[in-house]
């Protein structure tokens, strides 16, 4: 799926044209349109103009066939996160369809957490639980994610390593659960790349050391095959397939194998027409070819999960290698390569069988996270128990019927029970495998048949399954168990660990237990009464300390900020102020307060008709920002801010420092232009500097003293008047 080329909006609304209709592709040149306004004047890492990105994004999701919704996601899947365009907007213009897939890969804004972890975990949480509502959101994700991955070495190699280990981590993984191969293979081979470059440029030595070998021996078996199939009347398409760079360095590293002790670096694919082929096939070449033990997978009769079907099989080969062979239909090829993409494709102008029964019974376990979030109020938590499902390997195991069920490696046979039903589950009393009594906590493998023993006279889950089960849905049907059964007990527990956790924080209780204050809290964490909340802590939902920490904040906050003002004003005394930083030489005032050492911010250089902070520092007065620093917007922030204004009867003679980031085409005297320009308007210029690169982009810096902001307003305007200049900003360090 790896493209070296760059893709234009007519490329892929051209593309889309081949299985849309024209009122499709208007719809999206109108979305195209709309995404292009809103990222002009960006540039990503690379220097290339923003929106570049989107149209690659929308790209991949033409490749996969997808609708046009889901196409007109992808142009516009970064507007809300990095344009001031509004969800609100985005819904008048497109409607609440496009608005809600655009919202559920949107990271969430000015997220204030304890660690860039926790963060991510909140942004992954909010990204699943989108998924779960529409299983598009992913698909726009993952397009995302693989260009990202394209254009990964415009970063730093710390970032690169970052981003790699994210998307091996949860990426790649989904995708895989999702059956999307092409875009799964390229994620891992491309991570690869950047974590242990070593191993990925040797790995890819050694296959062109020895591709004309294999090569040779790969035609060899598909001639021979093609003979054999045309003798049975057998219409069958045979290629090679390369195995993937990541798979051969996991082969490596699991089994501790070198490369030249890797022999199916190709297999075999065979499609046909039906599935009476496929099987057909399959006993050709085991009468060919003599069958290895234990290689055979039918996962047309038990497709996984993920929708794949495919038979495997691994033979000796004419040369006594072993040879890999996959047996498949036409249908099945395109799920193997695309997945549940295959069940939202447009073809023909028709959906395929997005909303049949099979189809939705296939995708019960992201349905399943929604309430797996909603008894989880910890992000991190979260995540880490969603991986346990997503990201482990499987085992298939049988119902006494017959039924294959699907569970994580490592699960127990409770995990077995819940997966059955909530009912049977909390009703387990023993549970045989293989006609073999086994403890709760046997570690079920491949092929094992799993009869659960209920009694109607259990009384149900102990404490301790929650430390035996594997599964998110084992352990959220428990909790919820506990939940009903012990409510009252619950609450009262919840209450009284709450307020020791309070009291622990030196706050009385009933000065932060009010009415408002409680379902401020509650409803911050998804509660619907203050009841809940303390039933949540009663049975270990979510910390006492979390929810003490949030009835607090805002009593500590404004301790805190008493006692930051009175150490700024009994470090400042007015005999200890200077000439240079008496009050009113800055131009701003402090309400209410007298006598403050005041600064200007040189971080953000504010000027009178900026909107301006206070922030009060220890030992060196009152220092004043915009408000749209970056640099006051934390938590702590909050406690030390102060409002301060401008003074209204300020002389016009004060000068502010500003500086300036001007960008255009490099060509011969634009910096002279620009420093006529200023001139022009009667400014004086403290600092200049340029630079230029190889794609004749100029960047210019230079410090300018003007008087207010509609000073600066005509110096901007007169800069942005001369030819080839593309931006002037404002520059906040």
């Amino acid at each position: 799926m790896a493209k070296e080329t760059t893709l234009t909006s007519d490329d892929v609304i051209n593309e889309a044209r081949r299985y849309l209709t024209e009122e499709d592709a208007d719809y999206l040149r109108r979305v195209y349109t709309f995404a292009e306004n809103a990222h002009k004047d960006q540039f990503r890492k690379s220097g290339e103009a923003y929106i570049i990105h989107p149209i690659q994004v929308a790209g991949i999701l033409v490749e996969l066939e997808l609708d046009p919704v889901t196409i007109a996601g992808g142009f516009l899947h970064d507007v809300v996160e990095d344009t001031p365009v509004t969800l609100n907007e985005l819904e008048d213009s497109f409607g609440h369809e496009l608005a809600m897939l655009v919202d559920g890969v949107t990271k969430l804004g000015k997220i204030k957490y304890k660690s860039k972890e926790a963060i991510q975990a909140e942004n992954h949480r909010k990204m699943f639980v989108a998924m779960a509502k529409d299983i598009r959101v992913i698909l726009i994700k993952l397009a995302d994610r693989l260009h990202n991955m394209r254009t990964l070495k415009y970063l730093r190699p710390e970032k690169q390593r970052s981003i790699s280990n994210e998307t091996l981590e949860i990426f790649a993984p989904l995708a895989h659960r999702l059956g999307i191969s092409t875009i799964k293979w390229e994620l891992e081979d491309t991570a690869l790349r950047y974590l242990n470059p070593q191993q990925y440029y040797r790995i890819v030595q050694l296959m062109k050391q020895k591709r004309n070998e294999r090569e040779s021996y790969i035609d060899d078996v598909m001639n021979e095959l093609n003979d054999q199939l045309n003798d049975f009347s057998i219409e069958a398409d045979v290629s090679g397939r390369p195995k993937h760079l990541y798979s051969i360095y996991r082969k490596m590293v699991k089994q501790s194998k070198q490369f030249n002790e890797i022999y199916d670096l190709l297999a075999i694919r065979i499609i046909v027409n039906s599935v009476k082929d496929c099987y057909a096939v399959l006993g050709i070449i085991h009468t060919r070819w003599k069958p290895m033990p234990g290689r055979f997978k039918d996962y047309i009769a038990m497709p996984k999960l993920n929708l794949y079907q495919s038979l495997h099989t691994t033979v000796i080969g004419p040369q006594g290698d072993p040879l890999e062979v996959q047996i498949r239909t036409q249908e099945m090829h395109e799920i193997a390569e695309y997945g549940i993409a295959a069940h939202w494709a447009y073809k023909e102008g028709k959906q395929l069988s997005k909303g049949s029964q099979s189809f939705e019974d296939r995708l019960t376990w992201f349905r399943e996270i929604l309430d797996w979030q909603s008894e989880t109020h910890d992000a991190e938590e979260f995540m880490e128990t969603l991986k346990i499902d997503l990201f482990s390997d499987m085992v298939y195991v049988f119902t006494p019927k017959g039924d294959v069920i699907e569970l994580p490696s490592g699960s127990v046979p409770l995990d077995f029970a819940y997966k059955i039903h909530t009912e049977v589950g909390n009703k387990t009393v023993g549970a045989k495998v293989n006609g073999k009594m086994e403890p709760l906590d046997y570690q079920l493998r491949n092929g094992d048949i799993v009869d659960v023993m209920t009694s109607q006279h259990s009384y149900g889950p102990s404490q301790d399954w929650l430390a035996i089960t594997q599964t998110s849905q084992a352990k959220t049907k428990i909790k919820q168990f506990f939940k009903k059964q012990r409510r009252d007990e619950n609450i009262s527990k919840g209450k009284e660990a709450v307020d020791k956790e309070i009291r622990a924080l030196g706050i009385e209780p009933k000065q932060v237990l009010t009415q408002d204050n409680l379902k401020r809290v509650y409803e911050k964490y998804s509660f619907s009464t203050e009841n809940d909340m303390y039933a949540a802590v009663g049975y270990q939902g979510i910390t006492a300390a979390l929810i003490a920490n949030r009835l607090t904040d805002k009593v500590r906050q404004a301790k805190q900020k008493k006692q930051h003002l009175e150490e700024s004003i009994e470090d400042i005394k007015p005999d200890k102020l200077t000439q240079e930083v008496q009050k009113g030489d800055s131009g701003v005032k402090v309400e209410g307060v007298d006598n403050l050492l005041i600064r200007l911010a040189k971080c953000c250089n504010p000027v009178p008709g900026d909107p301006i902070t206070g922030y009060i520092t220890k030992g060196r007065g009152v220092s004043v920002h915009r408000t749209d620093c970056p640099n006051v917007q934390s938590d702590e922030d909050d406690q030390r801010r102060l409002h301060v204004e401008w003074e209204t009867n300020q002389s016009n003679k004060k000068q502010y420092h500003v500086d300036l980031e001007i960008s255009g085409y490099d060509r011969r005297g634009l910096v002279n232009e620009v420093l006529q320009a200023v001139n022009e308007t009667k400014t004086n210029i403290t600092y200049v500097n340029g630079r230029s690169d190889r794609k004749r982009m100029a960047v210019i810096h230079i410090t300018i003293l003007i008087h207010d902001k509609s000073h600066l307003k005509r110096v901007v305007k007169r800069i942005k008047q001369i030819k080839d200049i593309y931006t002037v900003t404002r520059i906040i360090q």
